[in-house]
């Protein structure tokens, strides 16, 4: 496994949140992306406005710097942009959610993105920006809509695989890092290539065309002939010829380009590199032969599982008045290291140990005739385990400690000064977490879950059923 693996887990994370978010709130962040993106071409109309005989190469350059301000907007300050959502189909050949809940989220997205960018364009237009610099930005924003709309169907299909091929991976590329200044300069390069290369992005798109046919629309034809152009010098801008011509094409291109060349080329997690001995062989469980085909299929079926399905329910638990030496015994006698202390609505108010009272008695010189309650004793800062939680996140946290396997500070670099292969980490990487949780619910205490429940979990599904059969017979 190697850092490659970490970045497919955030991306696979990534789509489960964005399918998992409330319709409503899903839809206000993409209103938030698509009204982003809208500024960032008010920022690229605006820079190439009046460049007269600047260089060709460098006036597109310039432009697609001063776009990229939109991809930084929806990364930093939080948005759902459609052309990155699809990358939410690395979750979808996961099987962590179905395909009519995949196109559910980019539905409602991209509805989002609509809104935000029809939004900006009604405030643009009541700004009368199309009168800057004399009228000249009006006449490139037009220029530039109508230039869209030139051309072919399979040409602005391409156009738009080209443009999400490149979004997704300056998306991608951010998931290696947690530093906002590494993020925004990852995303700078991907996206001023693309706009600046002229390829097509579906979302900006909503916003320019409109914004063409809308100038073109209001404007009277003193406005065209002031530049020296006729009235009808951009009739093609028609709502027609853009949805038929260019924002089908380029939307299937833009899905095309993320889902399928990226999100779907990285489908396969990569494999750990960790050896199994030969030793494995000689246990009781006899693995199947179709383990290596089995993996996914193991991986999917562990987490559609949550603790509900694992926790004990009816499990010792103690109040805050029980005895200390009383508790000793009820521990000991139901073979359990530790147990919650609840109130009498049954509200978790702490945990005890074995361990928290031997030490008292540890310090009392193991006197039998203290007066202590577990009130005294017990533990209130407590980890405690949602019912709902998955069990692969709660295994996760039970056995690794990720910083220690993948030791990086928060601008993504490994701060190591030896270089460890993987296997070498993950041997020091032993989590310093509790064996055993309380399970809540609404702060109600539930039950308990501990690594032993979830090691007979894991043996339980390496077991195979034949040989189960077999047992049973």
């Amino acid at each position: 496994m190697t850092r490659s693996t970490n970045v497919f887990e955030t991306v696979k994370d990534y789509g489960v949140a964005k399918q998992q978010k409330a319709f409503a709130n899903s839809l206000i962040l993409a209103i938030f992306a698509g009204a982003f993106i809208a500024i960032a071409f008010v920022f690229y109309t605006t820079v190439t406005t009046g460049a007269g005989d600047a260089p060709w190469g460098i006036m597109k350059l310039a432009g697609g710097l001063a776009f990229s301000l939109g991809l930084v907007l929806v990364v930093i300050c939080g948005g759902e942009l459609f052309t990155s959502t699809v990358l939410s189909s690395v979750a979808w050949t996961q099987g962590l959610f179905s395909t009519r809940a995949l196109i559910s989220c980019w539905g409602r997205v991209y509805l989002g993105n609509l809104i935000g960018a029809m939004l900006i364009l009604g405030l643009v237009l009541l700004a009368k920006m199309q009168l800057l610099n004399g009228g000249a930005w009006g006449i490139n924003a037009m220029q530039i809509a109508q230039h869209k709309l030139h051309h072919s169907w399979g040409q602005a299909f391409a156009l738009g695989v080209l443009c999400n091929l490149l979004v997704c991976l300056g998306i991608w590329m951010t998931f290696s890092s947690k530093d906002i200044l590494t993020k925004a300069l990852l995303l700078i390069l991907p996206v001023a290539m693309f706009v600046s290369s002229g390829f097509e992005h579906s979302v900006a798109n909503m916003f320019m065309v409109p914004l063409g046919i809308a100038i073109n629309a209001f404007s009277p034809e003193s406005y065209f002939m002031a530049h020296g152009f006729s009235a009808n010098a951009f009739a093609d801008l028609t709502w027609t010829h853009f949805i038929v011509n260019n924002l089908i094409p380029v939307t299937i291109g833009n899905i095309v380009g993320g889902a399928s060349l990226i999100a779907l080329a990285y489908a396969n997690k990569p494999k750990s590199t960790v050896q199994h001995t030969t030793h494995t062989q000689k246990t009781s469980l006899s693995l199947p032969n179709k383990i290596t085909q089995g993996n996914t299929i193991m991986r999917n079926k562990l987490n559609q599982l949550t603790v509900n399905d694992v926790m004990q329910s009816d499990t010792l638990h103690f109040t805050a008045d029980h005895c200390i030496y009383q508790a000793l015994a009820l521990l000991s006698e139901q073979s359990l290291s530790a147990a919650p202390v609840v109130d009498e609505k049954d509200q978790l108010i702490g945990f005890v140990s074995e361990q928290d009272i031997l030490r008292l008695l540890w310090s009392e010189e193991y006197s039998s005739e203290l007066n202590y309650q577990l009130k005294d004793v017990m533990q209130t800062e407590i980890l405690t385990v949602d019912i709902m939680q998955p069990i692969t996140t709660l295994l996760e946290f039970m056995v690794v400690d990720k910083e220690k396997l993948f030791p990086v500070n928060s601008s993504g670099m490994m701060i190591s000064s030896q270089y460890q292969s993987y296997e070498q980490r993950l041997k020091l990487a032993s989590a310093q977490h509790p064996s055993i949780y309380p399970v809540v619910h609404n702060g109600k205490y539930c039950g308990l879950i501990s690594r032993k429940a979830l090691t007979k979990l894991m043996v339980k599904q390496y077991q195979p059923e034949d040989n189960t059969d077999k047992q049973a017979a």
